[in-house]
């Protein structure tokens, strides 16, 4: 501001050392002033409402970060809960006594024996239910006689379907 308030003296000292007219130059300095007036008004209207919205803006930053906070503590403990620190648990039900007990989950363990009846569990950890279908039963299963019991039940069963 100081050096708008220098630069108007100097237009002034200016103006007076050129014209010679005193009616001409209190014309030119109530013009001036007036515009002035004017433009100073504007900036102080212009200034009031950049203040305005930056006020606005960081009343919006504040609830958007007190939102994010909330959100990052959501998350947090739905991580817990995921992930929890003590390790998953994995409930078995055995399929030779239909016994059911709860293990460690464990990706490097293939097979565990029941508590109840010793027999040996095959574990899978892939979740895909249809790996049995697609590599081929093994005929070990509790009852089992291999894949050809399963498909001579499918071909019987088409062949109920068809009656």
């Amino acid at each position: 501001m100081a050096i708008l308030k220098d630069e108007y003296q100097k237009f002034l000292e200016d103006i007076e050392k050129n014209i010679k007219d005193p009616d001409d130059l209190l014309y030119i300095k109530q013009r001036v002033a007036a515009f002035l007036d004017i433009v100073l008004t504007q900036m102080d209207y212009l200034i009031d409402y950049k203040e305005d919205k930056m006020a606005k803006l960081e009343q919006t930053q504040k609830e958007l970060n007190s939102k994010l906070s909330k959100m990052q503590e959501v998350i947090d403990n739905i991580e817990k809960d995921i992930y929890s620190e003590d390790g998953f648990d994995f409930e078995i039900v055995c399929p030779y006594c239909n016994y059911e007990f709860v293990i460690d989950v464990d990706e490097n363990k293939t097979e565990i024996q029941c508590p109840e009846c010793q027999n040996i569990i095959e574990l899978d950890w892939s979740g895909n239910l249809d790996d049995d279908a697609e590599n081929g039963c093994n005929g070990d299963c509790h009852g089992c006689n291999g894949c050809d019991d399963q498909e001579n039940d499918e071909d019987n069963q088409d062949n109920e379907d068809d009656m």
